[in-house]
């Protein structure tokens, strides 16, 4: 068997970052896999982190990447496709390549992937004037036409949100019908209007969103959509061991990032609700510490193991 490294860590994010700065900080022999499958990718500009606001995402991973230089921690921009534990308590993983990688322990940080709507035009202004987020695009859609966009999940709740930022706001359902007579009551209250209305597409200027057309011929004006349509792991590797997953779709872990897989750690959006970039790389730092001190502690146990035990004459 080749090396066994200190913990492997699947995920070029911050989360996965973060966590490989403080591991090699401690001198941890470590490797990061990544992708390039980054879930904010068409984003413009990140939100909600100091020092880092409006930074596009590959710049703020431009400035990681030097980090993790510094401390010698390999990238490696791989894909793993498999993961298990074997018979010695070691982690084993392969990738694209048929390379294969052990590790004393384990961290996933591949994130989420949303789920797309389907309505044609909408892919040309993601990032722009379509998102998922209000507080990480909201304060650039102040006082437009807002929209949320939920045929499959209840969205009543973001667009009385989205009042906070205009007062132009209306909710899309594309055909479906799920809003029920209380919540109606709630966004008639508000002065949120309520269009049910199929979509056949939307249109713009550029990455401008600007109008909804229906399959009915009608049309109306919108500037800024944001859509409610779930989303999905980053990738399955996390179901290979069986871990625990909410009622949302996230990994469940404990305050310390561990899972119910000894040596198995999870950080990011991959188990928390509160898809924030700051709140990922916090997570990624606390795995981190949590990894070192766990290793440490294994450690600590075999050189005790190993000292001579004092016979007195």
């Amino acid at each position: 068997m080749q090396e066994i490294l200190d913990c492997i860590i699947v995920g070029g994010g911050p989360a996965g970052l973060n966590c490989a700065v403080v591991l090699g900080r401690c001198h941890r022999k470590v490797v990061v896999f990544d992708s390039k499958s980054y879930r904010n990718r068409y984003t413009h500009g990140m939100h909600n982190y100091l020092t880092r606001d409006h930074v596009p995402p590959s710049e703020f991973l431009e400035l990681c990447h030097k980090e993790l230089e510094k401390y010698g921690v390999p990238l490696l921009y791989k894909t793993v496709t498999q993961g298990r534990k074997n018979d010695q308590g070691v982690f084993e993983v392969r990738t694209t390549d048929n390379s294969v990688y052990y590790s004393k322990k384990m961290l996933i940080a591949t994130g989420l992937k949303d789920n797309w709507p389907t309505v044609p035009g909408m892919e040309a202004f993601y990032g722009y004037s379509i998102h998922h987020c209000p507080y990480c695009d909201g304060w650039e859609a102040t006082g437009r036409k807002l929209g949320v966009y939920a045929p499959n999940k209840e969205g009543w709740e973001l667009a009385l949100n989205l009042k906070r930022w205009s007062d132009d706001v209306t909710l899309y359902t594309d055909g479906k019908h799920k809003v029920k007579k209380d919540q109606k009551a709630k966004l008639d209250a508000l002065g949120v209007r309520l269009i049910s209305k199929k979509m056949e597409r939307v249109e713009g200027e550029g990455a401008q969103l600007q109008r909804i057309y229906f399959t009915d011929g009608s049309m109306t004006e919108c500037e800024n959509l944001f859509f409610v349509n779930g989303y999905e792991q980053g990738c399955d590797l996390a179901s290979t061991f069986d871990c625990s997953v909410s009622r949302k779709g996230v990994i469940i872990t404990n305050r310390f990032q561990q899972t119910e897989i000894p040596g198995l750690y999870v950080a990011g959006d991959a188990d928390k609700d509160m898809h924030f970039v700051v709140v990922a790389a916090a997570e990624g730092a606390k795995a981190g510490v949590m990894i070192n001190k766990e290793l440490q502690k294994e450690w600590a146990a075999s050189m005790y193991k190993k000292q001579p035990i004092a016979v007195e004459a």
